[in-house]
Formats: structure tokens, C-alpha cells, sequence
């Protein structure tokens, strides 16, 4: 991984001319075909595109699947390198630096199917007034939770404060309920939130004040995660959490073998599917030191078109991002998803067991480390999950994970 980004790096200072993965394709009927790499899944992804297709029969849409985040950024980091980039992708917060930069991405102002989307939004993957990124929705991650679980012990809700949740873990553990499990195969939604909600109480940004160095990550992460380093210290968490991904975690908590995940509203489809019956709800993360619950949360990534595609393809992909942003795309991919969208001409509904959450969004009250950081921020996320990793396994103490933060920051 480490050697992908690096290498995307030298590509991003020299001139784009990397081909993208198909050739100019138009068979017998007229049809084009462009390509697509998605991380929304097979399963959710496939109405949007059948959808899409009866719409406009065409163009027809090939695509290919990578889950987020690691996986999704290392393909389509090799493909860009190999040449095989295909027609659309996702610029997101772990790459937009090195695809902006690289001029990997048109620029998408100007056009018409970006004018109903908030500016938030479209602004979080621009630059400098252009716009590369269609990004149709806001999301939000906290703790989802079974009731019936909590019940068990007395508990109705997520804890306010962080020591009423681990007090809330050790209940549920003593009761013979595995309490918490949470995926650290990416940046965890625990970290990102407690950053963003100490963020949020400080006169100048806390990444403002790290990246200008006036502080550091020393400074401002240490304690964080010497408090979020408690669940693995107090024996709340197994360190074995490191081997799950955010699948795994789902289908635990849908079996009814954990009681709180880290999850956002792409789990609610999923886990009703598999658990109809469950009562279940979401929280946001517990506040530390007196300070209120917070969420992780972003602008989603957004669609882009690779530079490299022909004029025809670019064409294409352009009438697909039309599509999608479309009232109609745009209430197809949310029943999918259960995103909350940040379009003016559709009113997405929200599912009751998602609501605690979605204030979050509507008042912008969302951190997520990725976002805020003002450079190097691919490989800035790729030290901090393997050294969060290493802390949770009982290799190296908090401080150590904050220290190896400054040295990629100053060495990048």
C-alpha cells in the first residue's frame, strides 16, 4: 500500500497520459459502453443500474466492485497506475489530493446535473473553484445497538460519556454479551468522532492548528486515544477485533451476538434483511471529558470521470452522472443505501432507526479526520489504521500512534 501511494504520488507530478480501460466501444446498435469501479456493493448497486439502463439504453454501464476504503483506493490506485482506470470512479476524502493533483479527474463545473446538489458537498472534492466529485449525499457513522440487549443489563441507550459507556461494556460483558465490536480496518468511527467533537469546541480547527504547526498530532490525538485505547486495556474488546471488516461486524451484530457496533445507514438494509425482528437503533459516540456525543461523517465520495477516457466516453459518463443526480436516480440509490442526499429536488426519507443521526447531517455537525486534513492525506490514513492497529494489539502506546502521525506528516 505503502509503495502504491508513493508511486501515485510521482505519477500526480507529471502530465496525465495513462489511457483508461477500455477502448472506444460502440457496438452494432449504437450503444456505448463506459466503465465503472463502485464501492457500493453488487447487491445495492445493481437497481440503480438496471434503472439507469432502461433509461437510457443507450449507454450501457460495465462494472466492476472493490469494498471501502483500503481495498477500493489500493485498486483503484493500481489501476491508474497500470493504465486501466475505468470510465467512473470514486474521488474520495482517502484520494482526492493525489487524483486532483494528478489531474486524474475532469473537472465537472459547469454542468448541469451538479447544480442541485449542496455546495458542501460539491466543494469538499473541488479546488480552487472546479469541481470533481458528484457527491450526492452526507453520511453518518455512530454506534448501532440492540435494545433487546441493553435491556438485559438495564441500559435503554447509548451512554452519554465515555466512562458510562465502558461502564455500559463491562455490564454487558459480566452478563455474558459480547459489548462492543468495532471494524479497524479503516479509520475507526470512535477516533474520528472524539477528534471531531474536541475539534468542534476550539476556537481555530484542530487540524488548522497541526497543519500550520502550531500543535500536533502529539498534542491533540494522545489523550483521545489513550481514552479510546481503554476498550482494549480494560479487556472490554478483544484486539482480535483488527482481522474483522465492517461486514463482519454487521453480520455479528444481525446474528444477535454483539449488543453496539460502529456502523452507519448502510448497514439498516442488510441487517433488516437478516434480522426483521430485531429492535434496534443508532447513538452517537460518547463525549469525553464533560464534552457532548459527536458522529464521524463526510460529504459521500463522489462519482468522477477519469481524464484519461476519450471524448466519447467522457460524454457518456456525464449523461450517467446526470442520471444519477436525477430525482429519479437519486430516490433509487437512496433506497438502497438509506443515504440521507443533499439534493434540492428530492426529499429523502429518513429511517426512524437512523433519526438520532441524522440531525447530525442536516446541521454539518460531521468530522472525519480524512476530510480535514490539509495534505498528504492518503498516507497520513494509511500510518494511522496500521499504528491504531498496532496500539489496539498491545504493540506501542497511544503516544507512539500520535508520534508516527507527526513523522509521516513531516516526511511527506
Amino acid at each position: 500500500m505503502k509503495r502504491s501511494v508513493a508511486a501515485l504520488a510521482m505519477v500526480a507530478a507529471v502530465p496525465l497520459v495513462l489511457a483508461g480501460c477500455s477502448s472506444p466501444s460502440e457496438d452494432a446498435e449504437g450503444t456505448t459502453s463506459i466503465t465503472l469501479l463502485s464501492w457500493t456493493g453488487e447487491e445495492q448497486m445493481t437497481p440503480v443500474l438496471e434503472a439507469f439502463a432502461e433509461a437510457h439504453p443507450e449507454i450501457k454501464v460495465e462494472a466492476s466492485y472493490s469494498p471501502p476504503v483500503a481495498e477500493y483506493i489500493q485498486t483503484l490506485q493500481t489501476q491508474v497506475l497500470s493504465g486501466t482506470a475505468p470510465d467512473v470512479f470514486l474521488v474520495a476524502a482517502e484520494n482526492k489530493t493525489n487524483l486532483i493533483d494528478g489531474g486524474h479527474v475532469v473537472d465537472l463545473s459547469g454542468e448541469d446535473f451538479i447544480e442541485n446538489v449542496a455546495a458542501f458537498n460539491m466543494d469538499t472534492y473541488g479546488r480552487d473553484g472546479a469541481q470533481y466529485g458528484l457527491s450526492l449525499s452526507s453520511w453518518a457513522a455512530g454506534y448501532a445497538y440492540n435494545k433487546d440487549l441493553l435491556a438485559e443489563v438495564g441500559a435503554t441507550e447509548i451512554p452519554e460519556t465515555w466512562d458510562e459507556f465502558l461502564e455500559l461494556c463491562q455490564d454487558l460483558k459480566d452478563a455474558g454479551i459480547t459489548p462492543f465490536l468495532e471494524s479497524v480496518d479503516q479509520m475507526p468511527t470512535t477516533v474520528s468522532a472524539m477528534i471531531g467533537a474536541k475539534s468542534s469546541t476550539m476556537d481555530t480547527t484542530l487540524d488548522d492548528e497541526i497543519f500550520s504547526g502550531e500543535s500536533s498530532f502529539e498534542d491533540q490525538w494522545t489523550g483521545v486515544l489513550e481514552e479510546y485505547n481503554r476498550l482494549y486495556t480494560e479487556e472490554l474488546v478483544s484486539p482480535d477485533v483488527v482481522a474483522l471488516d465492517g461486514d463482519m461486524v454487521r453480520d455479528e451484530f444481525a446474528a444477535g451476538r454483539v449488543a453496539i457496533i460502529n456502523a452507519g445507514p448502510w448497514i439498516i438494509g442488510p441487517v433488516k434483511e437478516a434480522a426483521p425482528d430485531m429492535d434496534w437503533s443508532f447513538g452517537k459516540i460518547p463525549g469525553l471529558d464533560g464534552g457532548s456525543p459527536y458522529v464521524a461523517g463526510a460529504a459521500a465520495p463522489g462519482y468522477a470521470i477519469n481524464s484519461a477516457s476519450d471524448e466519447a466516453h467522457q460524454e457518456a459518463a456525464k449523461v450517467f452522472l446526470g442520471w444519477l443526480a436525477s430525482p429519479e436516480g437519486v430516490e433509487i440509490a437512496q433506497a438502497q443505501t438509506n443515504d440521507v442526499t443533499v439534493t434540492s429536488d428530492f426529499d429523502p426519507p429518513v429511517d426512524p432507526i437512523f433519526e438520532p443521526l441524522a440531525a447530525s447531517i442536516r446541521d454539518g455537525q460531521l468530522y472525519l479526520p480524512m476530510i480535514a486534513w490539509q495534505r498528504s492525506e492518503d498516507v497520513l490514513n494509511v500510518e494511522a489504521v496500521a499504528q491504531i492497529q498496532r496500539m489496539i494489539q498491545g504493540q506501542i502506546p497511544p503516544k507512539q500512534v500520535a508520534e508516527a502521525l507527526d513523522a509521516k506528516l513531516a516526511s511527506s
